[in-house]
């Protein structure tokens, strides 16, 4: 009898490249290991970012590979055959063509997901969105994975830290952080394309912004011709009184954007129209210690408010050759904000008494403009990435905040106990900013890059804070030199910065160091106090990264940032709430430095996870909390801490349901190490937080889709503050119109009310509670229209010379 044995099926391995027709290596591209009977797939893989593919494994059999990328046509090899004398094939390079269609054609186009996680960058495809139709940037922002807003400070944080800088379309805002929060409480999201986040920039960019940067690119339109797109948008959102009242807040916005271009110039322009009205709610306990008894409060307060903003933007490239480019743009708001609010606190004894209350009535009006001017040059060398780029900026900041309070002080049975206190403050403030950028790229061999550059910025910022007292007896105001103050702010920054990429085997690298000499000096006129500095520092950078094989990378990244003082941080001046509570500026604030390293693992293009770590030192605080007891005040004031170490994982993969439904998903857990001395004790939190987000998304036909959203933030901790968790979920449905040129978007927002702040501080013998509400329950309708030939390409990305000083300026509401 013989016995013979099966011989094992021969396994061998299939590689190659996929090339443009120009000779680029197509990065990206999905490749298909096919049956060459019948076409069907055996093996999909990605192509690295050098064109190259490979698929192992492969059984002996005959097959052909197909390479699919939007915008290109289907691109067949020839068929070959794997078995034992051929087990590892080296393929003849693929060349992808791009598909060309005539404008009748139907066209299918890939639905971005609305958070788009990249290698370097999360990318939130808002114009993709259903459910941000109609919303402001600032509650867009809310649903980014890794990012929470504090609503009760005004604050935006990344991964559990604040410092972040924020762009639009490449040009730094120069706002505070307060007043970035109030300009992207204000922005149009129908007018936004998308919105980058980046938590480790590289040299390039400025060394501000521990926790990153987000960028917020603006809508374009995309050979020659004229094309437009109009915006109509409204809604109104629901707000409960101090009287159990509910108010009724209409909201309206519109906007036009036009663009043309011919074989030598390309004209762009943007008007934007927003009419909000607003409400806030704000109860804060309170109990005060001092000589051995105890004072508590109770107070409540509600402002409603309305803004009313005007923004422009007009520009111009020419395109003087093949190689120079010349552009300029302008842009701009002229915005007015308005509330007429009320705070009513009631204050009791020892027993729970109440021995007196007091009303504030408030009235605050803030115009702001702005305008910026940009000049910009690029010239291009030999259309093979070797480019050099200058900006010019100069920007300009004007507003005279006006506000009025008034208090009346009654006992239990409203009888008046002391005289009325009647306080005005003007503030006429200026911000002046100059700058001058230049960047050279250099290609080299291998598919190396050099890239240096120059910077310069000048600001200028003048702030006079005017009180004047109403004298009870003669019924005239009169200057009160206590409470007012002048402060001059004048700051430059001198900065380079060398940046090399290369490759070493399969190991792709940049490094980068960035110098920065930063000289500034704040000057308050009334208090004769003048703080001068003069400081130079190194920033350096590391990126490497490795194709572990077709459907895993792997990144690793290093930085060190700076945190400059917010302009109006560095100012004493005095904010009322009411004469118990007010906020205060501090001109001795220092710079916080943000060491930083990431490390990213991407899986088959789709998940993703981050695992990063960082230590800020002389962390900026900028809500901490102080207290004159004798004198029942509570206030707070940015004051520099010890250190913050911040520990973070994220997670962001898809889920297909089905063909016509997918989720999106993303969870960022952190772990928080706050360590400082406050007042001349040791202070220590350690805390566990956590992000979810889940968005899905529903093709229900060709012309109509849904979508439902929904984000969760654990409870946390802002510097000595401990928040409660936050939530809220919103639903949309779109329905294309007008042989797709128009759209019609309908939102609820928040409709549960789930979306409020509740904190708490407890330290030493600050012992209070804050709970804030807003008008997050709204419902919303956006109609846009697309008019013109649509394949107008867009206008230049610019990231201009004031791309980071413009986030620490003076700001809008």
């Amino acid at each position: 009898m013989t016995v013979v044995f099966a011989q094992p099926l021969p396994r061998g391995t299939v590689s190659g490249q996929v090339n443009a027709s120009a000779g680029k290596p197509m990065e990206f591209t999905t490749m298909m290991l096919l049956k060459a009977a019948d076409s069907t797939m055996v093996k999909g893989a990605i192509s690295d970012i050098d064109g190259k593919y490979a698929f192992e494994n492969v059984g002996a059999g005959r097959y052909l590979i197909l390479a699919q990328q939007v915008g290109f046509r289907k691109t067949y090899s020839v068929p070959f055959v794997v078995d034992e004398a051929r087990p590892a094939i080296e393929m003849p390079t693929l060349m992808m063509t791009e598909e060309s269609k005539n404008l009748a054609e139907v066209q299918v186009v890939a639905k971005k997901p609305f958070i788009e996680q990249q290698v370097d960058r999360t990318i939130v495809n808002v114009e993709n969105s259903i459910v941000a139709s109609g919303n402001t940037a600032l509650e867009v922002l809310e649903k980014a994975p890794g990012v929470t807003i504090d609503r009760q400070n005004d604050q935006i944080k990344l991964k559990g830290k604040s410092g972040v800088i924020v762009y639009i379309d490449g040009k730094q805002t120069y706002l505070s952080q307060q007043e970035v929060s109030n300009l992207l409480k204000n922005t149009p999201s129908d007018n936004i394309a998308t919105i980058e986040i980046i938590t480790n920039p590289g040299s390039k960019y400025d060394a501000a912004g521990n926790s990153g940067i987000i960028n917020i690119r603006m809508k374009k339109n995309k050979n020659f011709g004229t094309n437009g797109t109009f915006i109509l948008g409204g809604g109104y959102g629901w707000f409960p009184t101090l009287t159990g009242q509910r108010d009724d807040l209409p909201k309206f916005n519109s906007s036009l954007s036009l663009n043309h271009r011919d074989s030598k110039i390309n004209v762009f322009g943007n008007y934007s129209y927003v009419n909000r009205q607003s409400g806030n709610a704000t109860d804060i306990d309170r109990t005060i210690p001092f000589n051995g008894q105890t004072t508590y409060f109770q107070q409540q307060s509600y402002r409603p408010s309305q803004f009313v903003g005007h923004s422009y933007k007009a520009g111009l490239d020419y395109y003087v050759s093949q190689k120079s480019t010349v552009g300029v743009m302008v842009n701009g708001f002229v915005n007015n904000w308005q509330s007429d609010g009320q705070n009513n606190t009631l204050i009791f004894n020892d027993n729970y008494g109440l021995t007196s209350r007091a009303i504030t009535q408030s009235y605050s009006k803030e115009p702001l403009t702005n305008y910026t001017g940009n000049l910009n040059y690029k010239y291009d060398f030999d259309g093979k990435g070797r480019e050099w780029t200058a900006d010019v900026d100069y920007v300009h900041y004007n507003s005279t905040n006006l506000s009025n309070l008034s208090t009346t002080y009654r006992n239990d049975n409203g009888e008046s106990i002391r005289s009325n206190q009647d306080l005005r403050n003007r503030m006429p403030s200026t911000i002046s900013i100059m700058a001058f950028k230049t960047d050279y790229v250099h290609p080299l061999k291998n598919g190396a890059k050099f890239e240096t550059g120059l910077k310069s910025s000048l600001v200028k910022a003048d702030n006079n804070t005017i009180f004047d007292t109403l004298q009870q007896e003669t019924k005239v105001f009169l200057f009160d030199a206590s409470r007012s103050n002048h402060f001059l702010y004048d700051e430059n920054i001198n900065a380079a910065y060398v940046n090399y990429a290369g490759k070493i085997g399969k190991l792709k690298f940049q490094t980068g160091l960035r110098a920065e000499h930063t000289h500034s000096v704040g000057n308050s006129v009334t208090l004769n106090q003048r703080v001068d500095r003069n400081y130079l520092n190194l920033f350096p950078t590391v990126f490497l990264s490795r194709q572990l094989d077709s459907t895993n990378v792997l990144n690793l990244s290093y930085s060190r940032r700076i945190d400059r003082p917010d302009y109006q941080n560095l100012n004493p001046f005095v904010f009322y709430l009411d004469p118990y509570t007010y906020q205060q500026g501090n001109p001795f604030l220092r710079p916080q430095y943000t060491n930083s390293v990431e490390l990213t693992h991407v899986y088959k293009d789709a998940v993703t996870t981050t695992l990063g770590f960082s230590r800020t030192t002389d962390f900026i605080n900028r809500e901490t909390p102080r207290q004159i007891p004798e004198k029942n005040i509570t206030f707070v004031t940015p004051e520099n801490l010890g250190h913050l170490d911040n520990l973070s994982l994220n997670v962001s993969f898809p889920v297909e349901v089905a063909k016509w439904w997918k989720i999106q998903n993303n969870i960022s857990g952190y772990y928080q190490d706050y360590q400082t001395v406050y007042s001349g004790q040791p202070y220590g939190v350690k805390l566990v937080a956590y992000n979810l987000y889940s968005s899905n998304n529903f093709t229900l036909s060709k012309t109509l889709s849904a979508e439902l959203a929904g984000w969760y933030n654990s409870a946390s901790q802002y510097g000595f503050y401990r928040s409660r968790p936050q939530g809220g979920f919103t639903i949309g449905i779109q329905k294309k119109v007008m042989n797709g040129k128009g759209n019609i978007k309908l939102n609820i927002n928040d409709p549960f009310w789930l979306n409020r702040f509740r904190g708490t501080a407890v330290v030493q013998d600050i012992n209070f509670s804050v709970a804030s509400r807003w008008e997050s329950r709204q419902i919303r309708a956006t109609f846009t229209y697309r008019f013109g030939n649509q394949d107008v390409k867009a206008a230049r990305q610019r990231q201009s010379a004031t791309s980071v000083e413009q986030s620490r300026a003076g700001g809008q509401n």
